[in-house]
């Protein structure tokens, strides 16, 4: 079915709103979980894409009510190329990635960085991780602060979406320990999956500002 500009955009100003319920049940849990134990270190600061790589477990995608069709407005579903069902399980993926993304210890290889990650992500999305992780200057700067990152998410929207693609924008946070004093901060990516149904895996992560769509 053909949409008018004026149906895109209310279908477009629905999915924000029930993006914004779904983020509330997916983020909240997500922003205290760490799938690693923490690390004890003191000293200053050192944040953002220099201490950059991570990794955690994942939570059953929670139910989410779709506000217009419960007011007895017009079901959005019906003008999307996936259920209700679908974006929960697809935004579950994002929220769960982005948290292990920016979880990961001094401790840990690169092949465990990844392998924590488990079937969130691609094979491909996978050996680029791992070789980003294992680069030399990174690795020895992780090391020699002896670096213990913790990581949150928060879906911030839908940049795009399609039959067997959506790429969201997210809010990645992180708490850095190091030898130098313990920093926080975050960074937006957008963060594209593909599948289907309830199974989806990120294929790629990008800084939103790159244009990831």
């Amino acid at each position: 079915m053909e949409l008018s500009p004026r149906q895109r955009s209310a279908v477009f100003a629905a999915v924000v709103i029930v993006l914004a319920a779904l983020g509330y049940f997916l983020v909240v849990p997500a922003v205290t979980h760490s799938h690693r134990p923490a690390a004890t270190t003191t000293g200053g600061v050192t944040s953002g894409p220099t201490a950059t790589a991570p990794a955690l477990a994942g939570a059953p995608a929670p139910a989410v009510t779709a506000s217009a069709a419960a007011a007895g407005g017009p079901d959005i579903y019906a003008w999307l190329p996936f259920t209700q069902q679908n974006l929960a399980a697809a935004a579950s993926v994002v929220v769960r990635f982005s948290v292990d993304y920016n979880t990961f210890t001094y401790t840990e290889s690169a092949t465990d960085y990844v392998g924590a990650m488990g079937g969130l992500i691609t094979g491909q999305l996978a050996t680029t991780l791992r070789a980003a992780f294992q680069t030399p200057g990174v690795a020895s700067l992780r090391k020699s602060q002896r670096q213990v990152s913790t990581g949150t998410a928060v879906i911030s929207s839908l940049r795009a979406f399609g039959p067997s693609s959506m790429t969201f924008i997210v809010t990645a946070g992180q708490r850095l320990a190091t030898t130098k004093g313990t920093s926080s901060g975050s960074t937006r990516y957008a963060v594209t999956l593909t599948g289907s149904g309830g199974s989806w895996q990120v294929t790629d992560i990008e800084l939103e500002s790159a244009g990831n769509s």
